[in-house]
């Protein structure tokens, strides 16, 4: 079963499940001492005592630090949870944990609720390892092979395909365009023109952004037809049902075009997941909360953050050196709406669209934005600013010239004003400004000279303010994104002075053997460097998109470990990126001295609401449904909001089961053989930031005091 046919899949939750009762008889089976012991309990309580004394009976699970140690370790601390409730941040609510209660009940046939056969799977593999300690060993011949299922959209035979792609494409824009006839539309057929004539003009409006934008695709219908009628009938259904409930689409003629609709050829799932919705988005579309709670912003009310922030709809903030910007202009919409993305509550909301008419700025823009920027001018320990969206490049190339220009002008004031306080007084002068776009992905034509000009412009003068870091923050999903047209864009860029980046959302389709990590080095030979792999985020909307956090360590601890940069090779890296140009071929010779398969230069994480970005968890339960409910700790490497210190423990309950994650892969025809490891991966560490993401160190001392704060 391919991706689109999933997503329209109901009850995906309990699809191939195996039963509770077939589960626990494999367990009896197994481990036929843990059915002894549940008999002989008269309580839960009892049970835990005896289940804690049978687990440090184990050779080597009281001491030391070897696999069964970790272990014993793990399942003592599912016992210690085991009767307490916890309070999940991302919902509010109260939450029982009683892994091992479920387990003690269903063992000696006292079970009164329905509980998940994917509890017990995992708790099978757990004991499994308790009594079969595994020790893995990362295997790069493995991880490579694994690379190499995955072409880039700089392969030959991809580049074949996606002429043809768009050869089919711009003759149904021709019969839309001839449908139209709109007396506003720039993009109108003179009388009397020929086909030929008509495919030679589309053909050179495929290069300009604007006509992308004006004839993207708002309907399933149109989206069917674009790809050659090929989405499979429940596909259609759900997607006319998302259409009726007001979810948007919008889809450009040129991603269209990265799409394969033929049976043979590319797996495009990755890139097929961000245009095509899922049953559970679109029954919660309406009723979708804000992940990101400290998005939510009364007026004079600390956010969940605990900072005070002006005019709710543009400022955003969770950490004391960073804010985000969302201007009041068409940066409000995107290239594309991606099924999976954080933003999702406003679009539901309309803080977001694609009335790209209604976003173009109003004469008191202007104003607003001198009062935006003060806000940054006058905060202790403001020094980063991402402006962002919807999607920084959206904006016209005028605005965004504006919106730099306020930015530099009032970094100036900022070092200025600092000249009269004393040292430890002085305030965090800004040093980075990002523009967080997914336009070199979904839109590359967008990237022109004149937007390259304007910042390159920025870029040659902010050196004088202070700001030393200015990146394009981008988001590749897919290395079948890469393509020349793509290519042509990040070169632009980096030519104009500007570090890009990439964030990559890990869900299922991305979250394949391989697939990541040739992405990276996808990126790396067109001079991109990676900043973040996140896991999905959000509640039971992405549920179909979610990879559990185990995943990701298993990634990050065989597959990534092999861009590991040697210590003694990071500085002359972190040089490189910033100086050297064609970055794309540096980076190629460095990775080949130094024998890495790309450079693992992201870090793995989650994004906590209000906290945060951590892959540091511990797993503290399972909920009946089989999810693993993970107690958090946050990145004690950066500096974070006072609010934190008021938090207590943090709790997160994830989107699915490891069983029923598993189970997709087995349908989109992964061999589950090469996940089998993801069982050993229950707790983890944050990574380490690459020193090209870390702060500048100033010549002076700077005040501890934070503004804007309202604990």
């Amino acid at each position: 079963m391919n991706f689109s046919a999933y997503l329209t899949c109901h009850d995906t939750e309990n699809r191939t499940e195996i039963p509770a009762l077939a589960m626990i008889q494999k367990i009896i089976q197994r481990f036929p001492l843990l059915a002894v012991l549940a008999n002989e309990s008269e309580t839960a309580a009892q049970f835990k005592e005896k289940l804690g004394g049978w687990v440090l009976s184990q050779p080597g699970a009281a001491s030391g630090n070897g696999a069964r140690k970790k272990a014993a370790d793990r399942i003592l601390l599912l016992i210690r949870y085991d009767g307490a409730s916890v309070n999940e941040l991302s919902t509010g609510e109260l939450l029982p944990v009683r892994t091992i209660t479920y387990l003690w009940q269903s063992l000696a046939g006292r079970l009164t609720e329905e509980v998940s056969g994917d509890l017990f799977t995992d708790l099978y593999h757990l004991f499994d390892l308790l009594e079969n300690p595994v020790t893995i060993r990362p295997d790069r011949n493995l991880a490579r092979r694994q690379m190499n299922r995955w072409p880039t959209g700089l392969d030959r035979e991809v580049v074949a395909i996606r002429r043809a792609n768009k050869d089919r494409i711009i003759k149904g824009l021709i019969k839309k365009i001839e449908r139209r006839r709109s007396p506003l539309s720039k993009y109108q057929f003179a009388d009397g023109m020929t086909f030929d004539e008509k495919y030679a003009q589309v053909n050179e409006w495929w290069e300009a952004s604007r006509f992308h934008l004006a004839m993207a695709v708002k309907s399933p219908a149109e989206l069917n037809y674009f790809l050659a009628g090929s989405l499979p009938a429940g596909t259609m259904e759900l997607l006319c049902r998302a259409k009726k409930k007001g979810m948007p689409f919008f889809v450009t003629p040129y991603y269209l075009s990265l799409l394969n609709p033929a049976k043979e050829g590319y797996d495009d799932e990755t890139i097929r997941s961000y245009v095509l919705y899922s049953n559970e988005l679109v029954d919660t579309y309406g009723d979708i909360k804000a992940w990101e709670k400290e998005d939510a912003v009364m007026a004079g009310r600390a956010n969940a953050a605990g900072w005070l922030v002006p005019e709710g709809r543009n400022i955003h903030r969770r950490y004391p050196e960073v804010a985000i910007l969302i201007p009041d202009s068409m940066g409000r919409a995107c290239g594309g709406l991606c099924a999976s993305c954080q933003r999702m509550y406003d679009f539901q909301s309309k803080r977001l669209n694609f009335d790209f008419e209604s976003l173009k700025p109003k004469e008191s823009w202007d104003r607003k934005l001198r009062r935006l920027m003060q806000y940054f001018e006058d905060d202790a320990r403001l020094r980063d600013i991402l402006i962002t969206g919807g999607d920084a490049l959206m904006s016209q190339n005028a605005t965004l010239r504006k919106i730099l220009d306020a930015v530099y002008k009032m970094a100036l004031r900022k070092r200025k004003a600092n000249e009269s306080r004393p040292e430890g007084e002085k305030y965090a002068e800004l040093q980075r400004v990002r523009l967080g776009s997914r336009l070199p992905a979904y839109l590359p034509s967008r990237i022109t000279d004149e937007l390259a000009g304007a910042l390159r412009e920025f870029k040659e003068k902010a050196a004088g303010a202070g700001i030393t870091q200015c990146y394009v923050q981008t988001h590749f999903q897919s290395p079948l994104e890469i393509t020349p047209e793509a290519k042509a864009a990040i070169e632009k860029i980096l030519a104009a002075g500007w570090i890009i980046t990439n964030q990559l959302v890990y869900n299922v389709a991305a979250s394949r053997r391989g697939h990541t990590a040739k992405l990276r080095q996808a990126l790396n030979s067109v001079g991109v460097v990676c900043y973040y792999t996140f896991s999905v985020k959000g509640f039971r909307e992405n549920y179909a998109v979610f990879t559990p956090n185990s995943r990701s360590l298993q990634e990050e601890k065989e597959e990534k470990v092999f861009g590991l940069v040697p210590a003694g090779k990071r500085e002359t890296l972190h040089t490189l990126i910033t100086h050297k140009r064609p970055l794309g071929k540096h980076l190629a010779r460095f990775l080949k001295d130094n024998k890495l398969l790309f450079a693992g230069t992201d870090r793995n994480v989650l994004n906590l609401p209000g906290i945060g970005k951590s892959m540091s968890f511990v797993t503290a339960g399972i909920t009946a449904e089989g999810k693993r409910i993970l107690r958090f700790d946050h990145d004690t490497s950066r500096l974070h909001s006072p609010v934190i210190n008021k938090m207590g423990e943090v709790y997160i309950v994830e989107n699915k089961s490891v069983a029923a994650y598993l189970r997709q892969l087995k349908e989109l025809g992964e061999d589950l053989a090469e996940y089998a490891t993801i069982w050993n991966y229950t707790e983890g560490v944050t990574e380490p930031c690459f020193s090209l993401y870390d702060y500048p160190p100033y010549p002076f001392l700077v005040t501890d005091k934070m503004t804007n704060l309202g604990l």
